[in-house]
């Protein structure tokens, strides 16, 4: 079975997706991964937190991210538009 995502895939389904990652990377409480959620204030992640974050996209859309892509991300929609985006590439 593979672990990446399909294109064409709904937000809500990769919000659930992120929550089980940020889950089972960070120990974050799902119900505290909302879209407004911000990564770094909310959520307390650093900036290397931020780049397993990354990885864990790349591994989620099995698309290469650019730092450029993923510099912007500061709130969990920012992450959910960014693997839209990659899977819809």
């Amino acid at each position: 079975m593979s672990t990446t995502m399909a294109s064409g895939i709904s937000d809500e389904d990769i919000l659930d997706r992120l929550r089980q990652v940020l889950h089972n990377t960070f120990e974050i409480e799902p119900s505290r991964v909302t879209p407004d959620a911000h990564l770094f204030t909310d959520l307390e992640l650093d900036s290397i937190d931020a780049v397993d974050l990354a990885i864990q996209v790349q591994d989620m859309t099995g698309t290469r991210i650019k730092p450029e892509d993923f510099k912007s991300v500061r709130t969990v929609s920012d992450v959910v538009a960014t693997v839209k985006a990659l899977l819809d590439r």
